[in-house]
């Protein structure tokens, strides 16, 4: 279950290391080249460079999760990014005028996908302690 967590942290940390980078760096080039983001409100660079580096500070815990996934790293880690990713995902739901069915298939699934992996990290963290705990149990138990 460790190496599936670790699995999922990276995605996480990966999109959002690329995603904040980009728009903390070069948000101009992010808003015209990544895609559908110009189906979204004006261009800002002030919120986009804002954007950025909160997406930066995500990554941030979320590398630190993906090296120590303990319950105390993983599940902060990925409640901050769902924080974001849910709401992210329901506004682009609910926005996708102008978009042609591939990118509202392709924006949709993209988003509905990270949003619901950072639920599952704290999910599955839960499990596998919970999991843990009982076997340490079982094993004190047989000793005795």
């Amino acid at each position: 279950m460790n190496v599936v967590i670790r699995l999922a942290l990276a995605i996480l940390f990966l999109d959002e290391l690329v995603v904040g980078a980009s728009n903390a760096l070069v948000p101009a080039s992010f808003y015209r080249h990544f895609p559908t983001v110009d189906l979204t409100p004006p261009f800002s660079e002030h919120y986009a460079r804002d954007f950025g580096g909160a997406t930066l500070g995500i990554a941030l815990l979320l590398g630190i999760a993906l090296v120590r996934p303990t319950a105390h790293f993983a599940i902060p880690a990925a409640l901050a990014f769902s924080v974001f990713a849910v709401p992210h995902a329901i506004f682009h739901l609910m926005h996708l005028e102008g978009a042609s069915p591939a990118e509202a298939v392709g924006l949709t699934t993209a988003n509905a996908i990270v949003a619901l992996l950072g639920i599952g990290v704290v999910l599955l963290v839960i499990v596998r302690d919970q999991r843990d705990r009982r076997d340490l149990r079982n094993l004190r138990d047989q000793r005795s």
